[in-house]
């Protein structure tokens, strides 16, 4: 579910198998994943899941993959406890599952992650990336919190509305050409929203060919043409936040 405008379970796609490289910790009233980087930072990440929830091996992979670039990352438990969705549910039931998982009611953990972050980390310029869900609220989060200071909101958009353009921070938002879930109509409006309203830099990228999921559940060897597609989302990914954290 990566659209407020269409919300619909997305598909699971591929799902890694991933131990990961971070750990578990409690942060205050979640449970969190983090992972150091290589050398100490003062820069960290905060990795905002999608409907599959904060456990999945997927986006601890991104995290570390972020966490190997220099940053300290934390993938938090948005859902707070509640059961992340099952490609094995019933479909039917999606509107009701989502209406206790608003992605614009957030703010109580933002604030519990961004206050782990500087007090135990020793965080002083933070970004945020999300995958569909989690997309949804990087873009919520880019117009409240002008502390963080560079957002990636990957294949995840919020539905028109006039308070949603005023972006505080610089903000990447990468999507998908064949992605069932978000049309491209709704892409052009974003993009010229932005261009009306938004004060700070912002890119708006789309990838030919790709499909939902594409840049953190899909395999990299499923289709060999996919591949430079990936490598290229991932790379732009990591060099917004390298330019602007």
């Amino acid at each position: 579910m990566a659209n407020e405008a269409k919300p619909c379970p997305c598909d699971i796609g591929h799902r890694m198998e991933y131990g990961g490289m971070g750990h578990e910790v409690q942060v205050e009233h979640i449970r969190a994943y983090v992972t150091r980087p290589p050398a100490d930072t003062s820069r960290a990440v905060i990795v905002v899941q999608d409907i599959f929830g904060w456990e999945l091996p997927n986006t601890r992979y991104m995290a570390d993959l972020i966490a190997g670039n220099g940053y300290t990352t934390i993938v938090p438990d948005f859902f707070v406890g509640k059961e992340p969705w099952s490609p094995s549910r019933d479909r039917s039931n999606f509107l009701e599952w989502l209406k206790s998982r608003d992605a614009r009611k957030v703010d109580k953990e933002v604030a519990a992650v961004l206050h782990y972050l500087k007090q135990q980390c020793g965080a002083q310029r933070i970004g945020i990336v999300g995958f569909c869900w989690g997309g949804i609220v990087v873009h919520h989060v880019m117009t409240k919190y002008p502390e963080i200071r560079a957002g990636v909101s990957v294949y995840g958009i919020i539905k028109d509305s006039e308070d949603v353009y005023d972006l505080k921070n610089p903000t990447l938002f990468i999507f998908a050409e064949n992605d069932f879930v978000i049309p491209l109509e709704q892409v052009s409006l974003l993009t010229q929203k932005l261009k009306e309203h938004c004060k700070v830099e912002y890119q708006v990228k789309t990838f030919t060919g790709q499909t939902h999921g594409f840049v953190h559940r899909k395999r990299e060897d499923c289709q060999l043409a996919d591949k430079p597609y990936i490598d290229e989302a991932r790379r732009n990914l990591v060099e917004w936040l390298h330019k602007y954290i």
